[in-house]
C-alpha cells in the first residue's frame, strides 16, 4: 500500500510532523517494499487554505492512506473525497508510524480531529505559521516554532501524552536543524 506521513524531514528516520497541512514535508512510503520518496511540502508558508492544498497535493501522489498527528476538518474532507483514508494520532518516526499502521494500530477515522487552523498562530507572531522569524527583509532562512497543544484538545490523559511527546520529537527534530545552521554559520565566519 502507498502511504503518506506527514514529517519533520525527508526520511524514515525522521520525526512524525504532528500537523496535516503545515508538515515540513510527506514522506511517501510503499509499506511493503519500504521504499521511500520524501517531498517538501510545497504549501506549509500558504497564508491560509494549507490543509486543503496539502491534500489535493497528497490526493494527487496515488496514495491510499496519510498517517499523521492531526488533521483539520477541510483537510480531510478534501482527503475523503478524493479515497484517500486518514489515520490521526502518528508519532514518534515516519518508521514507527508505518510499523504500527502494519500492526494494525491504527483504526481510520471518522473525521477530524482538531479544529480548523489547530497548526497556526495568530499571524502577528508568525508563530506556527511557516513564514519564520529571523533576520527579517526577506533574507535568510526564518526560523518556525511549533505551537504548543491546547490542553483541552487531549480526551484523555492517554492522547494528552501521546501529543506532548509527538510535539518533543519534533521540536528535538527542529533543535538538530538549528544546530547545524549554528555550526554552519560558525564555519562560514572563520
Amino acid at each position: 500500500m502507498k502511504i503518506v506521513v506527514t514529517a519533520a524531514g525527508p526520511e524514515l528516520d525522521s520525526a512524525v510532523d504532528p500537523r496535516f497541512g503545515r508538515a515540513d514535508y510527506f514522506v511517501i512510503v510503499d509499506t511493503e517494499t519500504m521504499e521511500v520518496r520524501g517531498i517538501e511540502n510545497p504549501s506549509k508558508t500558504l497564508g491560509g487554505g494549507a490543509g486543503v492544498q496539502s491534500a489535493q497535493f497528497v490526493a494527487g501522489e496515488g496514495v491510499e492512506a496519510v498517517l499523521t498527528g492531526n488533521c483539520g476538518p477541510n483537510a480531510y474532507a478534501t482527503l475523503e473525497a478524493a479515497g484517500v483514508n486518514v489515520y490521526t494520532g502518528a508519532s514518534g518516526t515516519v518508521r514507527d508510524a508505518v510499523e504500527a499502521l502494519k500492526s494494525g494500530a491504527f483504526s481510520q477515522d471518522g473525521g477530524a480531529n482538531v479544529a480548523s487552523h489547530f497548526g497556526t498562530a495568530p499571524a502577528a507572531s508568525g508563530a506556527g505559521t511557516g513564514r519564520g522569524t529571523g533576520r527579517g527583509m526577506g533574507m535568510g532562512r526564518g526560523i518556525r516554532y511549533m505551537d504548543a497543544p491546547e490542553p483541552a484538545a487531549a480526551e484523555s490523559r492517554d492522547e494528552e501524552m501521546s501529543m506532548l511527546k509527538q510535539q518533543a520529537a519534533a521540536l528535538e527534530e527542529q533543535l538538530k536543524t538549528l544546530s547545524a545552521r549554528i555550526d554552519q554559520l560558525g564555519k562560514s565566519g572563520d
